[in-house]
């Protein structure tokens, strides 16, 4: 099947030599076609240029783009999307002026999408995870990363890890998955916490790998959850079976999950809302993703992660939606982008970087994702007619994406 996209006003985010993530400075910079086509062949991105040097060649199908744009589709690198129900009571209770913490402590937050997912079926968690997959596809995500975590007992993480599974078969979204027994400690085990980590570790981790579930491993390492040692204990366990770290860390303090996060060399580290200059040297010359999260920060109305800062000092950023019932209700990542730029002061070719090539590598398929390459998976969707890329995060209330192709094919 060869695929023709034709008069595209600017195909955006092109790489003559793809890299696996942009740092610093260079996320400012960012290569685009004008009068451009692109060719597909079956799933793979064959050929790209300005219309001027395409040559005569049939086609199996041709998409005339006039007046519109071409970009890579997002990879959203951070969701806890397959939950039972929604939490606005608890909406309305931070509006009262109840913080996260009280919130939890009254059995509300984690522990109250818990006992919901505990309570679910394994085909309704299917099937509502399954409606909000093909709404993200609609906003032009094309990878998802998608945690467990509302589990908090082995059968109910892995009922979780079973939905992501039949999610990966059956959606045309490139799909990780990645187990997070350790996302908050149930009430049973508070004051002896160090018992919930033996059974995350003895149980989850084990029974999780046996049925090859989780490509990764992730650890709630932050004031109030897990400590560092911890963390440390369940991402050695995870190691041995072949699960690379992916950690939540200093959302709520500077809780030392950066640099453990660094140690075991995480694939990334995310939210980051507290990140001084040591833990900016620390993630300087790691392998580690730093990942920030605006739709989480802007919805607990929290202070917002230093990105210039780590720009400046020469990091790459990536950003995530979070989608997840309690503190970030959305995947959409158009407007994560948006926030990217009106929050964190980003500009547009930042933010375009930091939630396709960044987050892609973030959840480790920057190799074949998140950017315009030959030889790379055809992942990309045509904009609505728009007048520059920098409308993408201006018009931040109306979806700009017209059309989707996934693996190739259009959904």
């Amino acid at each position: 099947m060869r695929t023709l996209i034709k008069n595209i006003k600017e195909l955006v985010q092109v790489e003559r030599q793809p890299k696996l993530r942009v740092c610093g400075k260079d996320m400012a910079q960012m290569e685009t076609v004008k009068n451009a086509y692109l060719i597909v062949e079956d799933d793979k991105i064959a050929a790209f240029g300005p219309m001027s040097e395409l040559k005569e060649q049939t086609f199996d199908k041709e998409v005339d783009a006039t007046g519109r744009m071409v970009l890579p589709s997002f990879c959203d690198s951070h969701t806890h999307l397959v939950y039972a129900g929604s939490r606005e009571i608890e909406y309305i209770d931070k509006i009262r002026g109840l913080s996260y913490d009280e919130i939890a402590k009254r059995g509300g937050g984690i522990l109250n999408s818990a006992k919901r997912v505990q309570e679910a079926s394994e085909q309704q968690l299917y099937d509502d995870a399954m409606a909000r997959l093909e709404q993200i596809i609609r906003f032009g995500t094309g990878a998802v990363e998608i945690k467990s975590g509302y589990g908090m007992t082995p059968e109910a993480e892995l009922k979780m890890l079973r939905v992501i599974r039949r999610l990966k078969e059956n959606s045309p979204l490139t799909i990780k998955s990645t187990l997070l027994g350790a996302h908050g400690i149930p009430m049973e085990y508070r004051g002896r916490q160090e018992k919930f980590v033996d059974l995350v570790i003895e149980q989850m981790i084990p029974q999780a790998a046996a049925e090859g579930l989780a490509d990764y491993i992730d650890v709630f390492c932050d004031a109030g959850f897990f400590t560092v040692e911890d963390t440390e204990r369940m991402l050695e366990a995870g190691a041995r079976y072949g699960m690379r770290p992916k950690i939540h860390a200093n959302e709520m303090a500077c809780s030392g999950g950066i640099q453990c996060a660094v140690k075991y060399n995480a694939l990334s580290c995310d939210h980051l809302e507290y990140t001084g200059e040591e833990e900016i040297q620390c993630l300087l010359g790691s392998e580690t993703m730093p990942t920030v999260l605006p739709g989480a920060a802007f919805f607990l109305n929290m202070q917002h992660a230093p990105v210039r800062r780590m720009m400046e000092a020469g990091l790459p950023v990536a950003m995530a939606s979070d989608y997840n019932p309690g503190s970030s209700p959305s995947g959409n990542m158009q407007l994560i982008v948006s926030f990217a730029c009106v929050n964190y002061r980003m500009l547009s070719e930042e933010a375009i970087n930091a939630t396709t090539i960044n987050s892609g590598y973030a959840m480790g398929v920057s190799n074949e994702l998140g950017s315009i390459a030959v030889g790379k998976r055809a992942n990309f969707y045509i904009t609505t007619p728009i007048p520059t890329y920098e409308y993408l995060p201006y018009a931040y209330g109306e979806n700009k994406v017209a059309r989707t192709f996934l693996n190739g094919k259009e959904v």
